[in-house]
């Protein structure tokens, strides 16, 4: 059985130009296996295309286990989907916010890695 692909637009506000928030959440990508990029948008805010497995894609967006370590359930990260993206960056960002569009169904990757785009 072949693995479901999604790609994800994404936009987060709030402090996270000029705090290694690119870098941090480039890391991150790679780590979990995905591909896509990230930018500084003219308008003081982060925005970028993630793509990969559906699960994988879910993985960057929330953290599997609480703050004690121990496994969250399945029917609690069903409600902390893109919860990474919206609430943890680097260390001194502060996220408001994040959109995320444009949500759907590839049928193949259009990037080879996670880059920053200028």
């Amino acid at each position: 059985m072949s693995q479901i692909l999604i790609s994800v637009d994404y936009e987060v506000f709030g402090r996270v130009q000029g705090v290694c928030f690119r870098m941090y959440a480039e890391e991150k990508a790679r780590k979990a296996g995905v591909v896509g990029w990230i930018r500084n948008s003219s308008q003081g805010t982060v925005t970028g295309q993630v793509q990969g497995p559906e699960d994988k894609v879910n993985e960057i967006w929330y953290c599997s286990h609480d703050a004690e370590g121990k496994p969250v359930s399945e029917s609690a990260l069903s409600t902390l989907r893109k919860a990474w993206l919206t609430s943890v960056g680097s260390p001194s960002s502060r996220i408001e916010r994040a959109n995320f569009s444009n949500e759907r169904e590839i049928p193949k990757l259009d990037f080879t890695g996670f880059i920053t785009r200028y």
